[in-house]
């Protein structure tokens, strides 16, 4: 998605160890347009899957998927990293390693929110080492829910997550694929 990909060379910066900060943007300041648009590619690159439910993972999914499923006009569902004492006792759960933060987050959703009637697309801002995205698949198929695929904003193609998920048959769609990146030498997209 070429509007993704130029908002990613103006307002993104390559970080030391392989992080790309798009804070401006895509995190804790969210352009709200962007992800507008980002939805209806999504809805176009997902259309006639019979999606009812997106799922994401807390917290920077959130504006991503509640724009998604306006444009499919379905619920949005987080996962949460953490028990709090209005989730129901009942969960599915998966362990997650984050690539940003370290360490490893238990993520749940309650029973009463996914089944096995839903068609779920998984959405998310980034795609690297694939835990946070084989811990949601691990909630849809531990639901008995169809998992319809994962609609990735950006994907750091020079990490394995995206390969090991393609070839585990989850169909995945990134809207900007980054082949390589680094602070001196700038962002090279697939």
């Amino acid at each position: 998605m070429r509007l993704l990909e130029e908002r990613i060379v103006k307002d993104g910066e390559v970080k030391e160890g392989g992080i790309l900060k798009v804070g401006a943007f895509l995190n804790q300041q969210m352009d709200v347009a962007l992800f507008e648009e980002m939805a209806k590619e999504f809805r176009r690159l997902f259309d006639g899957c019979g999606v009812n439910k997106i799922l994401t993972i807390e917290a920077s999914g959130i504006g991503i998927a509640c724009m998604t499923a306006q444009a499919f006009g379905c619920p949005a569902l987080f996962a949460k990293k953490g028990r709090t004492s209005n989730l129901s006792a009942d969960v599915y759960t998966a362990q997650v390693e984050s690539f940003t933060h370290g360490g490893v987050s238990e993520i749940m959703v309650s029973k009463d929110y996914l089944g096995p009637g839903d068609r779920v697309l998984i959405v998310d801002d980034f795609l690297a080492n694939g835990a946070a995205l084989n811990g949601l698949i691990k909630l849809v198929r531990d639901s008995g829910a169809t998992l319809v695929g994962a609609g990735i904003a950006i994907e750091k193609a020079f990490q394995p997550g995206g390969d090991l998920i393609r070839a585990s048959g989850v169909r995945v769609e990134s809207l900007a694929r980054i082949k390589s990146m680094s602070p001196e030498g700038g962002i090279e997209f697939c």
